[in-house]
């Protein structure tokens, strides 16, 4: 074979290489970062995400829930951010993020816990948004918890998921969310209720609390005592004020 058909031959072998990993990056519908790649074993924790939610709500649980991965002798957490498109998803606050699964077409994993953050629009034209509210009535069909901060409560309500329980959201919007879901039982002076599955926080930078909460529901009090230290959070269950309909915290969940 002559020297430029060998260059020839080479630069062919090259493209199709290229073009075949093209494909298969296509096939594979989450865009994990790899930290964050599902590790077997561990709890599903899906948020949900789309353009205008709040930095604090999305990013306190996550850091809470992601940091698991770093405790031994627990079943950690896989977390992954879900939304309506794999297209950047811009927070009130201007981060860009990049979606894993995109529930209207993805085939997503198994989803234990799902966190439902506050976003600009979810006390007007996200409650429209009936693919979301599926999605998010699915969702709560198989996990073993559902969580919201802030006016995430909202969507929850609207879902239909609130209707027998106790719950609460930002404390300036409480009023709004009795007058618009009136036979909810919405609470006030807490910053966060937790009534079966579902745990419902007052937002902002307590969603660090009810995330600690949930840790502790799941890992028990020392495990929780050290994930909030690893983020310089002092964490005493006992001061904070919160809601535990039916029963008292008594260590570990029975998941």
């Amino acid at each position: 074979m002559s020297l430029p058909r060998i260059f020839l031959f080479l630069i062919t072998a090259a493209l199709f290489q290229a073009c075949g990993a093209s494909e298969n990056a296509t096939e594979t519908p989450a865009n994990l970062n790899p930290r964050n790649q599902l590790v077997e074993g561990r709890y599903n924790v899906a948020f949900l995400i789309m353009d205008g939610v709040y930095n604090t709500e999305l990013t306190a649980p996550f850091d809470i829930y992601q940091h698991t991965i770093f405790r031994d002798s627990i079943r950690a957490m896989n977390t992954f951010l879900v939304a309506n498109t794999l297209d950047p998803i811009t927070t009130f606050e201007g981060i860009r993020l990049l979606p894993d699964y995109n529930y209207l077409q993805d085939s997503l994993p198994r989803i234990d816990i799902l966190v439902v953050p506050s976003a600009e629009h979810h006390l007007d034209t996200d409650l429209e948004d009936e693919a979301m509210l599926d999605f998010v009535r699915k969702a709560d069909s198989e996990a073993l918890y559902v969580t919201s901060h802030c006016d995430g409560a909202f969507v929850l309500a609207q879902a239909g998921l609130l209707e027998e329980s106790v719950s609460t959201t930002f404390p300036s919007d409480i009023d709004q969310m009795r007058e618009m879901f009136p036979l909810l039982d919405v609470r006030k002076d807490v910053l966060f209720v937790h009534d079966g599955k579902y745990i419902t926080s007052a937002g902002g930078a307590k969603s660090f609390e009810a995330s600690l909460y949930l840790c502790e529901l799941l890992y028990g009090a020392a495990v929780a005592r050290r994930l909030a230290g690893g983020l310089v959070i002092d964490w005493d269950l006992e001061q904070v004020p919160h809601l535990v309909v039916g029963k008292e915290l008594t260590g570990k969940a029975d998941h």
